[in-house]
């Protein structure tokens, strides 16, 4: 004899684990710098040292951690020019020039709450 559960009795299992958009974007954006180093490339390619005036209190060390992530996430790219002393461009990539509307978004909320 077969038990058939009734639809409106079965209770669905509780996940352990909820995939979350919110949680994969703050992996790519979690970083201190991070949201700096976007909103200062949003106005076009920059050179590190250029980042570095424009970003105050940020180390070099930090700085590079940052952009050396930003770039394995896919949201900038760095050019290397063969000169000497050798040139490096750091430029957003498509995915980072849509991060422009969450930074904006951003920038308004601490204008009505802070």
């Amino acid at each position: 004899m077969t038990t058939v559960k009734k639809a409106s009795s079965y209770i669905p299992k509780t996940p352990i684990h909820i995939e979350c958009n919110i949680e994969k974007t703050l992996d790519v954006l979690g970083g201190k710098w991070a949201f700096l180093v976007i909103r200062e490339l949003f106005d076009g390619t920059m050179r590190f040292g250029e980042l570095q005036r424009k970003i105050p209190n940020v180390s070099p060390r930090a700085l590079t951690s940052t952009l050396r992530h930003l770039e394995e996430k896919g949201v900038l790219e760095r050019s290397v020019f063969p000169t000497v002393p050798v040139t490096v461009e750091y430029a957003l990539t498509p995915k980072g020039q849509d991060l422009h509307k969450i930074c904006h978004e951003m920038k308004l909320w601490a204008a009505r709450w802070t």
